[in-house]
Formats: structure tokens, sequence, C-alpha cells
């Protein structure tokens, strides 16, 4: 399972492929040029193995290369981000 993380804009998700059809998410929201990120989910029987991880980080790697900024609404993303200040330059609020 190498999966990378892709934008899904019309599903306001960034995805990550895990197995048989089945994925994790990030949901946001658009405000402005700002990702406000407010859910996100990893099917129950996949938790544990780091994935959520794997998607916060390919979900900050995509919004940097995009040139847009993130807020924070979803728990997950805040934790993530309290270990991860590399993504201090995206993070808006």
């Amino acid at each position: 399972m190498n999966a990378q993380v892709t934008e899904n804009p019309a599903e306001h998700r960034f995805e990550m492929p895990i197995d048989e059809g089945a994925i994790a998410a990030a949901y946001y929201r658009v405000d402005g040029d700002r990702l406000v990120l407010i859910h996100t989910e990893v099917p129950a029987e996949f938790t544990g193995q780091g994935l959520a991880t794997r998607l916060a980080t390919g979900t900050f790697e995509l919004i940097r290369r995009s040139g847009r900024k993130a807020v924070l609404k979803c728990p997950f993303m805040a934790r993530f981000f309290t270990d991860h200040r590399e993504f201090a330059d995206i993070v808006d609020g």
C-alpha cells in the first residue's frame, strides 16, 4: 500500500486509496483561497496503521504546492500540525 494523496475538488476532499475501493479522506470547505479542513476519516478496520498521518502529510503537501492556505478546524489535523511545524507556512488561523 503505497498510495498517493490526491485532491477531489468535486467532493471537497483529499483522498488516499487504501484497499479494494476503500479510501481515507480529509474533507474541507473553501473560504476564498483557503481550505478549511473540517474532518478526517479512515475506515475503522484500518485504524492504527498510520494512514491518517500519511493522509495529513499528503494533504498539507498538496495545499502547499497549490499556493493555498489551510485553516485547521478538524481536531486530527490540528493535532498533526502540533507535531509537524514544518507546515507552518500553509496554516492560517
